[in-house]
């Protein structure tokens, strides 16, 4: 067994663990946990094939979330199930859900392995406003910096891409995060994996819109290159100033991102974290390589120490064969 194998096996077993002793989560739905799911195996596949072409893409693409057009139908919720293979139920229930008693929009939700984009409702002078939510697809993305084997991939089309046979399931991108979006899939203990949406890039790249644009019936999503996304951002707001805040999330927030809003009411009364214009990981960078050092000098200590416990219990099993 070499060193990555190792840790692998041993934070795979901790982690099967941790799911046993919470294994009375019959409430959870199973995309929480289990959904051995294919989709960004699929699209980093497909990244690797493009990447033979050398074709050239002269800007990225971005999707604009106009949150005062969202009515709260999940249908893009239900597109992402689809195309993505993950868990689902016929449309109708997600858009039956915004007026049921109790409703899905009781709590504000995160994605999970099996879903990796939730619609969440709050409230603003006592009317509804519903926000989606996915992976917000950095320049400088946090999960890419923060992964040691290079599992994370930001494309030219915008999208951030994983490749789950290299993850060692350290979940380190987990914590780097700043919209706590990768999620971790059980499904197999010595295969664990990162889930996230991949902004569709299988589709984009076969020049489509991504499953959730698609399917949106209010226009509150928007596809197109980043650049025109944010004028046609700036332009909506200049002609409704009485209806926008004078900000597109996303713009310069980490960095940037390939998803923006705009909004009526404030980010941080959506949920949105407060952050400024410098990327995340030139502040984690340093942090990080120290966690690398640090690993890269326990890694014998701890290799030593499992052999030799290993050793010493096939000892004792063999002196009381002995005996």
């Amino acid at each position: 067994m070499n060193r990555r194998e190792f840790f692998k096996r041993s934070l795979t077993i901790a982690g099967s663990l941790l799911i046993a002793r919470n294994s009375n989560a019959s409430d959870q739905p199973l995309s929480v946990y289990s959904t051995q799911n294919k989709a960004n195996k699929k699209n980093w596949e497909k990244f690797e094939e493009l990447k033979k072409t050398n074709s050239q893409i002269d800007e990225s693409y971005a999707v604009l979330v106009d949150i005062t057009k969202c009515i709260g139908c999940r249908r893009c919720e239900w597109a992402c199930n689809e195309w993505n293979k993950n868990p689902n139920r016929p449309v109708k229930e997600f858009e039956a859900s915004k007026d049921e008693k109790p409703s899905v929009f009781d709590r504000v939700r995160r994605t999970h392995a099996g879903e990796f984009t939730v619609v969440n409702r709050f409230h603003s002078k006592n009317k509804p406003v519903y926000v989606k939510k996915q992976c917000m697809h950095c320049a400088e993305a946090a999960c890419l910096n923060a992964c040691f084997v290079d599992a994370f991939k930001k494309t030219p089309q915008g999208a951030v891409l994983y490749n789950p046979s290299l993850c060692v399931g350290c979940r380190y991108c987990m914590i780097a995060c700043p919209f706590d979006i990768p999620a971790y899939e059980y499904y197999n203990a010595l295969t664990p994996q990162i889930t996230k949406c991949t902004m569709c890039f299988d589709r984009v790249t076969d020049g489509k819109v991504p499953a959730c644009v698609e399917s949106c019936t209010s226009d509150a999503l928007i596809f197109g290159k980043r650049s025109e996304m944010l004028k046609l951002a700036y332009n909506t707001i200049n002609k409704n100033p009485e209806r926008y805040i004078n900000h597109v999330y996303g713009e310069h927030e980490a960095g940037g991102t390939n998803w923006l809003y705009i909004s009526q009411i404030p980010f941080e009364k959506l949920g949105f974290p407060e952050l400024d214009k410098t990327p995340i990981p030139a502040h984690s960078k340093s942090f990080l390589f120290t966690v690398k050092v640090l690993e890269v000098v326990a890694a014998a200590p701890l290799v030593w120490g499992a052999y030799y416990m290993i050793s010493k219990n096939r000892s004792k099993k063999e002196g009381k064969k002995d005996e």
